[in-house]
C-alpha cells in the first residue's frame, strides 16, 4: 500500500481513536501495528487466514518488527529517562511540604502594597517552582490552592486571577529543567544541556511578559487588582528597600562561603591542579579563593556596617521562605551547569535536597515520601506508556517511509521558508488543542526537524541569522513554547482541568478558558519572536 493512502487512514484513525476517548498510547500502538501491516503485509487484512506467509508474520524477531523493537528499547534504557521520574518526585514532595507556602509569603511580604501585587508574586513564584521541578501539573494545582483563594477574597478580577495561575503555572514546559525539554533531547538526540540553556531567555522572556501585563492592566483598570488593607506596622518605601538589600547581602554572604569553602577544598587537596585536556573546575581554581573571600568581606560589610543588624535580622524573617527555593534551584541547576554532574544526577540530588529541607523544617514523615512516590508511580506510567506506543508509531510510521513523503509533500508546495515554518506552527498549535505533549513530540517531531533540516538556514527568521549547528535547539526551543500554548489551548488545555479540580464550585470550565484568552495572546507573542529572531536562543550558548 502506498504511503499517501497510509498516512490518510493514520490521520482519520488517530482522531477517530481519540474521539472515542482511547488512551493516546493504546491508540498509537494499535495505529502502529495496522501501519505496519498495511505497508509489508496488506494480505493480513484482505485474507487474514494466510497469516504467518508475509515479512512480518512469517519470522517473528526480524525485518520491520526488530528495527522497531531496538528502537523503543534503545529511548526505554536510556540513562537520561531516569531524571524524569526524579523530577516528579520533588516536584509531589515540593507540592506536599510547606516548601512553596513558605516561598508565597515571604515574595508577598515585598509585593504586598504594589497594585496587582499578589499576581506578580503568583508569576514570580511559578518562575521559581519550574526552575526546581519542570512539572507543569503540580504548579498549576499548588497556585490554585495557595494563590487563587487570597486573589479572589481580596476583590481581584476572576479572569485575570485564573490566567495568571494558568499561564504562569504552565512555564514549567520552558524554563529548564523542563521535562519537555528532556523528551525532545531524547528523540532528537539534541543536546539537553543545550536545550536547557538555549530555552533559559525565552523562558524569562515569556515570564516577563505576562508580568509586564499584569502590571500595565492592573495600572490602567485598578479595579481588577484592589490593594490589601494598609498594616501600620508594614516598613515602607526606603525602609522596606533597605530591608531587601540586607537580605540579599545575606544570601550573597551565605552563597559566598559556600564558593570559598569549595575553592579552598580543591585548592588544599590538589584537586584543582591544571591538566592538558581535562576542563578546569568551575569556580574551583586557587584564584577563586581570593576572590570569593573578598566577596564573603564585602556581604558581611554590607550587613554589619551599611544596612545594620537590626534590619538584617528583620529582612531575614521576612525573605526566609526563599532560602529553601534558591537552594534547590542551586543544587539543580548549579550542578548541571557547574559541570559538577549530568542531567539525572543533578534531578537526584535535588530530591535529596527537598528532602533534607522538609527534615529540617519538621515536614518530612513517611506519609509525605508514601504519597509522594505514588504520584510519581502514576505520572511516570502514564508518560511511559505514552512513549511507548507514541515511539512505536512513530518507529512504524518511519519505516513505512512517512516522514519522507510529508517532508516531499510539504517542500513540493513551493512555500517560502517562513511559510512552512507557520504551517508547522499551525499544525503543532492544532495537534496541541487535542493531544497530549508527549505524543506530539514523539510522533510530530521525527516528521518536522528532517524537514525543517534542509530548509535554508539564511531564510529563517526575519532578523539575524541562526548558526547551523544549533539548529535543531532553536526548533526544540520552538517547539516547546507551541506547547506552552498548548497547556491552555480549548476544549482539552489541561491547565484548566488542573485549576478545575481545586478552584471553588462557581467557577466553571467555561470561565477558566475565558480567563486564558489575553494570556495565549502573550504565549503567540513570546511565539512569534523565536520565529522572527531565531538567534536569541543562541545568546547564552555562546
Amino acid at each position: 500500500m502506498d504511503v499517501g493512502t497510509i498516512s490518510l487512514v493514520l490521520l482519520i484513525g488517530l482522531m477517530l481513536l481519540l474521539a472515542i476517548g482511547m488512551p493516546l498510547g493504546l491508540a498509537s500502538a494499535v495505529l502502529a501495528v495496522l501501519v505496519l501491516v498495511m505497508k509489508f503485509e496488506p494480505a493480513l487484512l484482505t485474507a487474514p487466514w494466510d497469516f504467518g506467509e508475509g515479512l512480518l508474520t512469517g519470522r517473528f524477531g526480524s525485518g520491520p518488527l526488530n528495527i522497531l523493537s531496538q528502537k523503543i528499547f534503545g529511548l526505554l534504557t536510556d540513562y537520561v529517562l531516569i531524571s524524569i521520574p526524579l523530577f516528579i518526585f520533588m516536584a509531589s514532595l515540593l507540592e506536599r511540604s510547606g516548601i512553596a507556602k513558605s516561598m508565597y509569603s515571604s515574595l508577598n511580604v515585598w509585593l504586598s502594597r504594589t497594585r496587582g501585587g499578589i499576581a506578580i508574586v503568583t508569576s514570580i513564584m511559578a518562575v521559581i517552582m519550574a526552575a526546581m521541578s519542570g512539572i507543569i501539573g503540580g504548579e498549576v494545582v499548588l497556585l490554585g490552592l495557595i494563590a487563587l483563594p487570597q486573589m479572589l477574597r481580596l476583590g481581584y478580577d476572576q479572569n485575570l486571577a485564573i490566567g495568571t495561575i494558568c499561564a504562569s503555572g504552565s512555564l514549567g514546559t520552558m524554563i529548564p529543567p523542563s521535562i519537555v525539554l528532556i523528551i525532545f533531547g531524547l528523540i532528537t538526540e539534541t543536546s539537553i544541556k543545550a536545550l536547557f540553556t538555549a530555552a533559559f531567555l525565552p523562558g524569562f522572556m515569556l515570564a516577563s511578559f505576562i508580568i509586564i501585563y499584569i502590571i500595565i492592566r492592573t495600572q490602567l483598570n485598578p479595579a481588577l487588582a484592589p490593594l490589601p488593607a494598609d498594616d501600620p506596622n508594614d516598613p515602607r518605601g526606603a525602609e522596606k528597600a533597605k530591608l531587601f538589600g540586607a537580605f540579599l547581602a545575606i544570601l550573597a554572604a551565605g552563597f559566598s562561603t559556600a564558593l570559598f569553602l569549595r575553592a579552598l577544598f580543591f585548592t588544599v587537596t590538589g584537586q584543582n591542579a591544571v591538566i592538558a585536556n581535562v576542563d578546569p573546575i568551575t569556580m574551583g581554581q586557587p584564584q577563586h579563593v581570593w576572590i570569593t573571600a573578598i566577596a564573603v568581606a564585602i556581604s558581611l560589610a554590607l550587613i554589619f556596617f551599611v544596612f545594620k543588624t537590626h534590619r538584617a535580622k528583620r529582612g531575614w524573617a521576612m525573605g526566609k521562605g526563599l532560602v529553601a527555593p534558591i537552594v534547590v534551584i542551586g543544587v539543580v541547576l548549579g550542578s548541571i551547569y557547574g559541570g559538577i554532574s549530568g542531567i539525572t544526577e543533578a534531578a537526584a540530588m535535588g530530591v535529596i535536597a527537598v528532602f533534607l529541607i522538609s527534615l529540617f523544617r519538621g515536614e518530612a514523615s513517611v506519609e509525605l515520601v508514601w504519597d509522594s512516590l505514588m504520584r510519581t508511580l502514576k505520572s511516570t506510567g502514564t508518560i511511559i506508556w505514552v512513549t511507548i506506543g507514541a515511539a512505536t508509531l512513530a518507529g512504524a510510521y518511519t519505516i513505512a517511509g512517512g516522514p519522507t513523503y510529508v517532508a516531499n509533500l510539504i517542500v513540493s508546495a513551493d512555500l517560502p521558508t517562513m511559510g512552512i515554518l507557520l504551517v508547522m506552527m499551525l499544525i503543532l498549535l492544532f495537534m496541541g488543542a487535542f493531544m497530549d505533549w508527549v505524543g506530539i513530540v514523539l510522533l510530530i517531531i521525527p516528521v518536522f526537524l528532517p524537514i525543517v533540516q534542509r530548509l535554508p538556514i539564511e531564510e529563517i527568521g526575519l532578523f539575524g541569522t541562526l548558526q547551523p549547528k544549533y539548529l535543531s535547539v532553536w526548533f526544540g526551543v520552538l517547539f516547546t513554547m507551541n506547547m506552552q500554548v498548548s497547556f491552555l489551548s480549548p476544549p482539552f488545555g489541561p491547565a484548566a482541568f488542573y485549576l478545575k479540580s481545586v478552584a471553588p464550585p462557581h467557577i466553571s470550565l467555561t470561565d477558566i478558558f475565558k480567563g486564558f484568552l489575553p494570556f495565549i495572546c502573550i504565549q503567540l507573542a513570546a511565539l512569534s519572536v523565536l520565529l522572527i529572531y531565531p538567534p536569541i536562543v543562541e545568546i547564552l550558548l555562546e
